[in-house]
């Protein structure tokens, strides 16, 4: 990948890639460039033996504000196959991050709005600074939440996504961590000390079973347990308990020393 324009990629600690959104003059709202850029770095450093975890944050005082205006007035001057090649685009992205095979973590401060808001459902994790707001407010411009509302149902449920969407209300981080938007809330200045606890309980685990897991948990549904999803579930644990990582695991843990998996 080339140098990305709109986000900085740096090693925030061994095993650990930050993704920076860096377009702080605009609160670091997206446009194609961005999206596209996303869209690149979550690939690369998706297949990237080198990286256990992925760090998504935002320069500034903010997370992201979601859609860039300009972006979005060419959107609503341009034809519906323009609309639609770039709606694709933006959805391809979000499903990047989802299915990313490696653990994935949203660092949140300030706003995070419309598609901000949906980045940071998109993550496997989300931790936020006391001072961030979150809105589903795509309505307020005559628009629909489609692309990330799939993200925003699968965290906090249909009930609250139709609320949240249906009034582009904001609501702050007490309220996110209530509904299931984000998993931890502290201070600002504590911030990137609850995300590094985040990162050691992360890296403490086995690669190859976080992969697993994020497969396996993209594959099941909420509702009734049938006969398949047993014998799924027999399928896999049978085959995983054979890797060399599992046996890994085992043998550091009844050593009492550290799986070899686990960043000096």
């Amino acid at each position: 990948m080339s140098q990305p324009e709109t986000l900085r990629i740096d090693t925030r600690r061994p095993g650990v890639a930050q993704i920076m959104m860096a377009r702080p003059d605009v609160y670091n709202a997206f446009d194609e460039k961005m999206i596209a850029e996303l869209d690149a770095a979550f690939d690369q450093l998706g297949g990237d033996d080198s990286v256990r975890v992925i760090v998504l944050a935002g320069d500034g005082k903010h997370f992201s504000a979601g859609a860039d205006l300009d972006w979005m007035k060419r959107a609503s001057e341009a034809s519906v196959e323009w609309n639609l090649d770039d709606a694709r685009r933006l959805a391809a992205m979000l499903r990047k991050i989802d299915t990313c095979p490696k653990p994935t973590v949203a660092r949140i401060q300030g706003a995070a709005l419309g598609g901000g808001f949906g980045l940071a459902c998109a993550c496997d994790v989300a931790i936020a600074a006391d001072n961030a707001s979150f809105a589903v407010s795509e309505a307020k411009f005559g628009i629909l939440p489609a692309t990330i509302g799939p993200y925003v149902l699968n965290s906090v449920g249909k009930r609250h996504a139709r609320r949240l969407a249906l009034s582009a209300t904001r609501i702050r981080a007490a309220e996110a961590l209530a509904i299931g938007v984000v998993h931890q809330v502290v201070a600002l200045d504590e911030l990137d000390a609850a995300l590094d606890a985040v990162l050691d309980d992360l890296l403490a685990c086995g690669p190859g079973a976080q992969r697993e897991i994020k497969e396996y948990f993209a594959a099941m549904a909420v509702g009734p347990i049938g006969d398949d999803v047993i014998e799924r579930s027999a399928q896999t644990i049978s085959r995983v308990r054979a890797t060399a990582e599992a046996q890994e695991g085992f043998a550091a843990f009844f050593a009492k020393r550290k799986a070899d998996w686990i960043p000096e």
